[in-house]
């Protein structure tokens, strides 16, 4: 019996594998017939959220930017859903341009640790390396709106002269969803 070459040994397996592979594959699909899985497994691999609708999330971000207009500051408002994808940002008369962005990261930020972002600022102290994730911004700011404790959304305002106005007018954004 001629030896084979280590090449043609390994083509050899590969092309027995496929074919034991496909037949398997073919039987397998060929006589399986279709089970339905019982209710409980189904409920077990899926799961329900809640989101906040596009009129839900207009109104929150109009609240905090009449909130910010009472006190005659210009700023921008974002609302992210509990993914962080932006929903709406709105850029209110005179505000500046870099708070269109600043607000959308805020609210990803928020967010994703279900934390107001002025929270999360002081977190920096024990773990500097946070503010290097990309897309966040730990600077105050931004709030979460949640449903039964879980995070559905996120508010992000700036341009105000602090993040504690950020903060608050961004909270009545939150508020206004109650």
């Amino acid at each position: 019996m001629q030896k084979l070459s280590r090449r043609a040994r390994v083509a050899t397996g590969a092309a027995v594998l496929a074919a034991v592979a496909a037949g398997t594959f073919g039987t397998v699909s060929a006589t399986a017939a279709p089970q339905a899985a019982p209710a409980a497994a189904q409920a077990a691999d899926t799961i329900t959220s809640t989101h906040l609708t596009i009129d839900a999330a207009s109104k929150a971000a109009q609240a905090a930017l009449d909130a910010a207009k009472k006190e005659n500051q210009k700023v921008s408002v974002a609302v992210v859903d509990r993914n962080g994808n932006t929903v709406l940002t709105l850029r209110g008369d005179g505000a500046g341009p870099q708070s269109y962005e600043a607000a959308e990261k805020k609210a990803y930020t928020a967010v994703s640790w279900n934390a107001p972002t002025s929270e999360l600022a002081e977190r920096l102290d024990k773990a500097p390396t946070l503010k290097d994730i990309p897309g966040t911004l730990f600077l105050a700011g931004g709030a979460p709106v949640t449903a039964d404790k879980a995070p559905i959304a996120g508010i992000g305002v700036a341009g105000a002269p602090s993040g504690d106005l950020d903060e608050k007018f961004a909270q009545a954004g939150v508020d206004a969803l109650k």
